[in-house]
């Protein structure tokens, strides 16, 4: 399945996208096995911080990339389609194509790899001045 950021961006629901990004994957499966330096040493690489940074700023720090899910705590930059120890090996464009990556949070992501889909992370009821106590 060929995935796209382009496509993701034609859904509004944020359940919906999360629906279209998931893999469906269980903890603890194997992904880059005895090799997970290699990816890890990647992700730390000017390349990638600097594509890592133009996504985080396309996508306004917004959880999959959704208006008002904005993100206040650790972005993750999501490959919509998975990447795999060869693709890093012989650099793959992939890695860098903006149309492979999105924004996502640490519990949007795990739920895209492994979990169940969040339906209720953003349904908080907000009130005029919630956020200023002393003009309630």
């Amino acid at each position: 399945m060929n995935r796209s950021y382009s496509e993701l961006m034609q859904i509004d629901s944020f359940v919906e996208r999360v629906k279209y990004l998931k893999l469906g994957a269980r903890v603890g499966d194997e992904t880059f096995e005895r090799e997970r330096y290699i990816n890890q040493q990647f992700y730390r690489t000017r390349r990638w911080l600097s594509t890592r940074d133009f996504i985080i700023i396309r996508d306004d720090a917004c959880d999959l990339a959704l208006e008002g899910h904005d993100i206040f705590d650790m972005i993750i930059i999501h490959h919509i389609n998975p990447i795999t120890l060869d693709d890093i090996m012989e650099d793959n464009p992939c890695l860098y194509d903006p149309e492979n990556l999105v924004c996502t949070r640490l519990s949007t992501h795990n739920s895209i790899h492994y979990g169940k889909i969040i339906y209720n992370d953003y349904l908080i009821e907000r009130s005029r001045n919630d956020t200023i106590p002393w003009k309630k």
